[in-house]
């Protein structure tokens, strides 16, 4: 009876699982990073991931979180209990098979092609009204298309940009589809005339705009950049 049980509560795991993996996707995640991080979360491994930001950052799949790794504990611990109590008749198998039919039930609806329309709509509109920018990921505010890019260029001395403003460095920057956001130098972050002020050794320069364009425009700089991460991590 207990084997019986575990094996319905295993499959009401996986399909908890499935839900949520539909869920994440109706926030504009991708499937195979979605399947991933929910499994991470039930299971409270491998969610440290780069990914996991994507998770973080995005106030409803955080709540689909909370409930995942809610679940995954309490599961854990109905199947320690299940297999202390291997030999007893304890358990309802009635009660464990309705619940096990209602979350199979769910996961059917999520699957019809209009509910998930809806839910999307349902996402998305509480999205526009209710979520501040801080709060929704760099990816869902900046890299909406695929050839947008954001670089935090680090300025070493090598760089040719040093002692120089970015409009001596970038001609006709008004018409590229380049924009500098802001210079971090230490703990001050210069927001005003970006384009007069001088560039000093150290700075980091928060540039968004078109991929292309970017690499094409500081294409030395980044070289330089990379050589000089890459130094650090060896």
């Amino acid at each position: 009876m207990n084997l019986f049980f575990l094996f319905i509560y295993f499959i009401i795991i996986t399909v908890v699982i499935e839900i949520h993996v539909i869920l994440f996707q109706l926030t504009g995640l991708k499937v195979e990073v979605s399947r991933f991080q929910v499994i991470s979360m039930m299971t409270g491994t491998g969610f440290t991931t780069g990914e996991s930001e994507l998770i973080l950052g995005h106030p409803i799949r955080r709540k689909l979180a909370a409930f995942l790794i809610l679940f995954g504990a309490f599961s854990l611990a109905v199947i320690i209990s299940s297999i202390s109590n291997f030999l007893t008749n304890e358990l309802n198998m009635k009660e464990v098979l309705s619940v096990a039919g209602c979350v199979l039930l769910t996961f059917i609806v999520l699957k019809l092609a209009w509910v998930q329309k809806i839910l999307s709509l349902i996402f998305n509109r509480k999205l526009v009204y209710n979520i501040e920018l801080g709060d929704m990921p760099v990816r869902d505010v900046f890299l909406t298309d695929k050839q947008d890019h954001l670089l935090n260029l680090r300025i070493y001395e090598e760089s040719r940009l040093v002692s120089k403003t970015l409009g001596q460095f970038i001609h006709g920057y008004d018409q590229m589809d380049i924009a500098v956001l802001f210079i971090k130098r230490g703990d001050l972050k210069i927001r005003r005339k970006l384009y007069d002020t001088k560039i000093h050794e150290g700075d980091q320069i928060f540039i968004f705009g078109d991929k292309r364009a970017i690499i094409d425009q500081f294409k030395d700089d980044i070289s330089i950049m990379e050589a000089k991460l890459k130094t650090k991590t060896i």
